[in-house]
């Protein structure tokens, strides 16, 4: 039973730039014009304020949007069928940001703040949030797996007046095909029985700057009432939130954000290789030309994408818009390209080392960070693994040093992270993740530095 576990990281991509922040402090957002919008103070909080709230899936989306609830003063019961997950999380052993161990801490000495594996803890609840992964194979075809596992479970125990609102990330249509559906096979017909909506999750692991309490949310609803029914609870932790007519309009909206960060990294890439062949230094260039106040945003590039977002949804459009016979060839190239970035690292990476003068033992490769984004213990399709196993596979000795990631399992081995790496000599320096602190300065002006993102190392050893 390991249908609902979702783990402890996160789902962005390393290579973006950092998001521009939503709204000033006050939490007001900037609009378009006719743009639906619902602040804390226009939607109605009496619908779900009297209930309890369940919250399936407890993993980096589900556990923050737990605590957010549970800080609105909303009474919370957290569901996940991982006793592991639920243990961590009792001995306050997750990844969060640093401002939410304090909430958690808060949640877990409150007796109206449930943890549990029962599925049937979530039947007397007024609103149910799922926020359960959904990843892909290693074909890049959706695994919709523990999202159907999720949905039938609380299709199976729904009940007249309550709201059920998905936030996981997938196909359009997907709210429809399996809630709305099976509800109704069940004879608790949405728009009259029970609510459903769907609002993406919109959570940005290891960043602060843009907590719920600062994003704004989008929202569709099956019919008036459930839409605004699940706006009342979103306007709990979110400071607007957004309506729109449908969850598939919902659902299409999350699945463009992603895919325009993903071209974009794609892109970002590319024309940092560009700079370098033309000898220019890429961050100069970006920030040249993102003093343009309109029609540009800044991305960054770097060793590629992890997590479980911009490696994953594209995909889902991908795929059903494959089975509708409707060509994709832009997205199709940019998530070729993301997926072959680790690979161009790690090429560059040899041809480097094959040019050092010492050939009579393997080369010493040190990774600087290993989780997929800076702040964040997630290793997640963190391309550092396939780097990791590239360089191994021709023969070099591979270590790594990541504050936020003791260990990591490469098949049969089992990588410690070097706690004092100044202490040894390399070959060769990859920087592949910058946590926040970091200062790297001990890093010799004679060992050769591979940097990727182009961020931060001394000038002296900025060699790629």
């Amino acid at each position: 039973m390991d249908a609902f576990v979702t783990g402890p990281g996160a789902g962005s991509a390393s290579a973006e730039a950092p998001a521009r922040s939503a709204g000033p402090a006050s939490g007001e957002a900037a609009l378009l014009p006719g743009q639906a919008t619902a602040t804390c103070a226009d939607v109605g909080k009496a619908a779900v304020e009297a209930g309890r709230v369940a919250v399936v899936g407890l993993g980096y989306v589900g556990l923050p949007t737990a605590l957010a609830l549970h800080a609105s003063g909303a009474r919370v019961t957290g569901m996940d069928v991982s006793p592991a997950r639920l243990d961590a999380i009792r001995r306050r052993a997750v990844d969060l940001l640093p401002g939410q161990y304090a909430g958690l801490a808060a949640a877990l000495e409150d007796e109206e703040f449930l943890l549990t594996d029962d599925a049937d803890a979530f039947r007397d609840c007024e609103a149910v949030v799922i926020c359960v992964p959904t990843p892909v194979t290693d074909d890049a075809v959706p695994d919709l797996t523990e999202l159907r596992a999720a949905c039938a479970a609380v299709v199976a125990r729904a009940r007249a007046g309550q709201l059920l609102l998905l936030t996981s990330t997938s196909y359009v249509g997907t709210t429809r095909d399996l809630l709305v559906t099976p509800l109704r096979e069940r004879g608790l017909p949405p728009e009259r029985d029970v609510f459903v909506a769907f609002a993406p999750e919109r959570i940005d692991p290891g960043n602060p700057l843009h907590g719920q309490e600062r994003t704004p949310r989008v929202v569709g609803g099956v019919g008036a009432a459930a839409t605004e029914r699940a706006a009342a609870l979103l306007a709990r932790t979110s400071p607007v939130v957004h309506r729109v007519d449908s969850p598939e309009t919902a659902e299409m909206a999350k699945l463009w954000e992603n895919t325009f960060r993903a071209v974009n990294i794609a892109l970002a890439n590319e024309l940092a290789d560009s700079c370098l062949t033309l000898g220019l230094e890429p961050h100069a260039v970006i920030h040249a030309a993102a003093t343009k106040p309109y029609g540009f945003m800044p991305f960054y590039p770097g060793p590629g994408v992890g997590g479980h977002c911009i490696p994953c949804d594209p995909h889902y459009l991908r795929w059903q818009l494959a089975q509708r016979g409707a060509a994709t060839p832009l997205l199709d190239t940019a998530m070729a390209a993301v997926a072959a970035r680790p690979d161009t690292v790690a090429a560059r990476a040899l041809a480097l080392l094959a040019a050092r003068k010492d050939a009579s033992r393997p080369p010493r490769v040190l990774l600087l960070g290993v989780s997929y984004k800076p702040g964040v213990a997630d290793i997640r399709d963190s391309p550092a693994l396939r780097i990791i196993d590239v360089l191994s596979a021709n023969g070099a000795s591979v270590a790594y040093t990541d504050p936020y990631v003791p260990t990591l399992a490469r098949g049969p081995r089992v990588l410690t992270a070097v706690a004092d790496p100044a202490a040894r000599t390399w070959d060769l320096v990859i920087v592949h993740t910058r946590h926040p602190g970091w200062d790297l300065s001990w890093v010799p002006d004679s060992t050769p530095v591979l940097d990727p993102t182009h961020q931060g190392m001394p000038e002296a050893v900025l060699r790629s």
